[in-house]
């Protein structure tokens, strides 16, 4: 069996893209490669839909009374932007469209372990979307993005969006639920030989410990919200106290769900990141156990926190002090893998091209997000910056700032190896300085707002220090502004390089894992013969190649031959 390597010119003669045509080609395919492209075009279209409802809110703040928007209106459109960008884009964000696309090819798979399953989560999906938007023509939905009753359980509300819209996440649930499965299954199953856990990429260690939390934490939410549908529709006293239900109980569920989320949105991130920091600065990351034992330490610490959402909600002093301990705990992983990275990159050969940026962009992002964090896992500050704009751009900070970001640099990393194009570095470039800064302007002012007592949720603010308030509501806006000019550059200069882009050779970068042998876009069956698994953070083993316009396998240097023995657990 011969091995396939960087240097070796890869004859095909199609690829996934080009393999079956017309529209029942894509729309009943079983490729994983097809099935991840059509996740990303889906949640990048739920972002769009999503920033268009941020930047009405933002809008609306521009002046004290409001400008744009009545109250109820400005409700719907908190909400909605909130609910869509959680659980429409942020969730499934990088493990279904990038993790569908890339998992199963750095495994040198043919495919995931159930490919009808693959394509049964992305309708799933598509229903769960469809329903949200049947909560915008049903009465709309004003009951912020985490549904907290009695909101959600007021039946003299004029809301009629409340079912469709918890219908919608019930389902979109089941959508991760099974994608977690499907994800667990391949890496255990369908591994090559030689590719023990200790010799996975670190992006596989991340999606990993990400299905883990997606298989156990997400039927509590399903639970919870159908029971939340069933008291809306029968008036049964579950959670609504007029009706005799405990709507702290409510919290207790939603939040036992909803912060092991923040790590199924986060923890995908970090494996991005890896890669990107070790690739990109062409250096062995430092600490690969640590920095895999970390995910999986994360995944277990987020089912424990969920008490420090609740710190005034009246549960006992004791257990707010074991969530508040708990809650400083999770810091250690976190702070292994950003110190890990930061050696990575010591003395390593950086390449400061637009998906190392992002990386960079992350590190600074995430680490306010994290020290921010530590205010509010305080007790004593947290009861005062509870309900504020503090927590507000603490949440961005820690999803959007730096989750999305990562995702966005996880889309320049395998744009090439994607779409067998190159894209504009110099539009990348700028488009990052436009989205970093717009983003820094934009949420940092909200700390500003939040520790002088602005509460989030609010339409107007007339007579609430008004003055103060909107000068840092003007920056927090323009901001907003500037960073949706450097989203709407990035699609423009993506897009563009799908027509007249250079050709993307096989190694663009000078990746080592198993994706960078496959020729760019990959082929149908992803590889023709089964590629031999090394050190894939062995950077030496590459040079550059001015005639491949990418890097390739060194000729003195001996290439990794196959292993006939099974890839164990």
């Amino acid at each position: 069996m011969t091995t396939l390597t960087p240097d070796q010119p890869i004859l095909v003669r199609d690829n996934y893209l080009t393999h079956s045509r017309g529209l029942l080609s894509w729309l009943l395919t079983l490729d994983h490669k097809r099935i991840g492209l059509m996740y990303l075009v889906s949640v990048l279209g739920a972002f769009f839909m999503g920033g268009v409802f941020a930047l009405l809110v933002r809008t609306q703040l521009l002046t004290p009374e409001g400008t744009i928007m009545e109250q109820d209106q400005y409700n719907q459109a908190f909400t909605l932007h909130g609910a869509i960008m959680v659980f429409l884009v942020i969730i499934p964000s990088v493990p279904a469209s990038l993790g569908n696309f890339i998992l199963p090819i750095m495994l040198g798979a043919k495919d995931v372990a159930f490919p009808r399953l693959n394509l049964f989560s992305y309708y799933l999906w598509v229903i769960g979307a469809i329903f949200f938007v049947l909560a915008l023509f049903t009465g709309g939905l004003d009951t912020g993005w985490t549904f907290y009753t009695p909101y959600s359980t007021d039946t003299n509300s004029a809301m009629g969006g409340v079912i469709p819209a918890l219908t919608a996440v019930f389902i979109l649930g089941f959508a991760s639920i099974f994608t977690g499965m499907n994800f667990m299954v391949t890496i255990h199953r369908l591994r090559p030989p030689g590719m023990t856990w200790f010799r996975m990429p670190l992006f596989l260690w991340s999606i990993y410990a990400t299905a883990v939390i997606q298989v156990l934490a997400t039927p509590v939410l399903g639970i919870t919200l159908l029971l939340l549908i069933i008291e809306r529709a029968f008036g049964i006293g579950i959670f609504n106290p007029a009706l005799g239900g405990d709507p702290v109980l409510y919290q207790h569920f939603f939040w036992f769900y909803s912060h092991p989320a923040v790590y199924i949105m986060i923890l995908p991130a970090m494996g991005i990141i890896s890669e990107l920091i070790s690739v990109h600065s062409h250096r062995h990351i430092f600490g690969y156990k640590f920095i895999a034992w970390s995910s999986v330490a994360i995944a277990v610490f987020s089912f424990l926190v969920w008490g420090h959402h609740m710190f005034t909600s009246g549960q006992s002093a004791l257990v707010t002090v074991i969530f508040s301990a708990i809650t400083f705990s999770v810091a250690i992983p976190s702070a292994v893998k950003v110190f890990n990275w930061l050696a990575t990159m010591y003395k390593g050969h950086i390449s400061w091209n637009t998906p190392m940026l992002y990386a960079m962009g992350f590190l600074f992002i995430f680490t306010i997000g994290g020290l921010t964090g530590l205010h509010l896992g305080t007790l004593a500050t947290d009861v005062h910056l509870h309900d504020t704009y503090f927590v507000v751009a603490h949440f961005h900070y820690v999803m959007m700032g730096s989750a999305l970001l990562a995702f966005i640099g996880g889309i320049h990393h395998w744009w090439p190896k994607m779409t067998g194009r190159m894209y504009n570095e110099n539009a990348g470039r700028v488009a990052w300085f436009l989205v970093f800064v717009g983003f820094n302007v934009t949420f940092m002012s909200q700390f500003m707002l939040g520790s002088q007592g602005m509460p989030r949720r609010y339409a107007t603010y007339e007579g609430l220090e008004q003055e103060l308030f909107q000068f840092y509501h003007v920056i927090s806006t323009m901001g907003s502004y500037v960073m949706a000019i450097g989203f709407l550059m990035t699609a423009v200069y993506l897009l563009l390089s799908l027509f007249n882009g250079r050709r993307a050779p096989t190694n663009p970068w000078g990746g080592r894992s198993l994706e960078w042998q496959c020729a760019s876009p990959p082929p149908h069956d992803n590889f023709s013969e089964q590629p031999a698994v090394g050190d894939c953070y062995d950077f030496t083993v590459l040079e550059w190649s001015e005639k491949e316009q990418g890097y390739v396998w060194r000729s003195d240097v001996a290439r990794p031959e196959p292993q006939s023995s099974e890839g164990g657990d």
